[in-house]
């Protein structure tokens, strides 16, 4: 897309940011979360990102249209783990298929770099969930293993990939 604009993520960004991810709780099983998140949830999970200078990124056309967004939360709390992470990446339903989760991945991976971090963890759910699974091994992230029924939402169970980059 040529009017496509990555940068970090603003405080006004997140009423879009909110609704994109909610459209998932609501519709899909890509998240494993069932409870809506709110406003004071995401400026909560901005605060801890950027308080552990992890990237947060959204796409926008020039028009200022957030189209999805992508970031990083600790692995795990344990310290020797703080150059792993495991990221997201969220699309407008209406941004589906037109690069920008290409553009936005690819970005974000270079910001994680520049970070310091080495290693980037994908945990992708095992159904509706194909077309991550194809951006994550176009950009080079290798299968790490499976769990298998290890969650369930909308009366489905439900498992996960593990998918992994180093950086």
């Amino acid at each position: 897309m040529s009017d496509l604009r990555i940068r970090p993520v603003s405080d006004a960004d997140l009423p879009a940011i909110r609704d994109i991810y909610n459209h998932y709780v609501r519709s899909s099983t890509v998240t494993f979360d069932e409870v809506e998140s709110t406003l004071t949830d995401w400026e909560s999970k901005v605060a801890r990102i950027v308080a552990a200078g992890i990237p947060f990124l959204v796409a926008e056309t020039e028009a200022g249209e957030l189209l999805g967004y992508a970031l990083g939360q600790p692995w795990s709390p344990k310290s020797a783990y703080r150059v792993t992470i495991e990221n997201s990446i969220y699309l407008a339903p209406s941004a589906a298929g037109r690069g920008v989760g290409w553009a936005l991945l690819a970005v974000f991976l270079d910001r994680c770099r520049d970070a310091g971090l080495r290693q980037v963890i994908a945990v992708i759910a095992d159904r509706g969930a194909d077309a991550s699974i194809g951006l994550h091994r176009k950009a080079g992230f290798v299968d790490a293993g499976r769990l298998l029924e290890v969650g369930e939402k909308f009366g489905e169970r439900l498992g996960v990939h593990f998918l992994q980059k180093s950086l």
